[in-house]
């Protein structure tokens, strides 16, 4: 489990986000949506124990992978995933062979990471914060940019993640409102700042909807066309 509580989280003297309290269990996937500058990044950084005022966390029991994340060095595959291994103080062995498992990389184990397709490469800096085997699992946008294929893959991946033999926490910062609905357990909708629903999916999404300005409910009748 990981928790915050917090009255104010700011950004140099910007108040960004305000009266904060969560806890988020272990085995739980959150979607934590929201518009553009509503504070969805701050509060995931707030998580990770990034920001002034905030819980240190231990970087062996929490992995944050940031919004845009990626290696442009000529690093293979595997070496990418051992990086996850550094605040264990070792670089190899049997947690990184589970990790591109997991994230189904082992056939691209050898591949450089910056010759794969950008969903590969966004698996395997996943493999790289999965590798540390932490119990907390906070990923900034980790589907942005990806085709539609791509981005379920990543959305099954961490939900298996969050439901597997050892559950773990999983915070997603994601704008993709149906991906929220089909994978996550739980959304989180923030809006200047404030937390405005805090419910499954299905619940908040009305709320989530309304925080992008969009309009929510069925559809009117299409009007058709009269005949040639």
């Amino acid at each position: 489990m990981i928790a915050l509580r917090a009255p104010a989280l700011r950004l140099g003297r910007r108040l960004v986000v305000r009266d904060i309290a969560l806890e988020i269990a272990d085995g739980q996937f959150v979607a934590l949506c929201g518009p553009n500058g509503a504070g969805k990044s701050t509060l995931l950084r707030a998580l990770a124990g990034l920001l002034p005022g905030t819980p240190e966390r231990d970087p062996r029991r929490v992995a944050y992978v940031p919004q845009g994340a990626h290696c442009t060095w000529g690093l293979t595959v595997e070496e990418v995933a051992a990086l996850g291994r550094i605040p264990h103080g070792d670089s190899a062995g049997a947690p990184v062979v589970r990790a591109l498992e997991a994230c189904g990389l082992i056939g691209l184990r050898n591949a450089r990471v910056d010759r794969i397709s950008g969903g590969q490469a966004r698996r395997a800096m996943l493999a790289r914060a999965f590798a540390t085997e932490p119990e907390v699992f906070l990923l900034d946008e980790p589907t942005a940019d990806l085709d539609p294929g791509a981005a379920h893959e990543i959305m099954t991946l961490l939900r298996d993640i969050a439901h597997g033999t050892t559950p773990r926490s999983v915070v997603v910062v994601m704008h993709a409102l149906d991906l929220a609905l089909r994978y996550a357990d739980r959304m989180l909708v923030l809006r200047e700042g404030r937390v405005m629903a805090d419910a499954p999916p299905l619940e908040a999404l009305p709320t989530a909807a309304a925080a992008f300005g969009l309009p929510f409910g069925s559809d009117p009748a299409p009007r058709l066309l009269p005949p040639a």
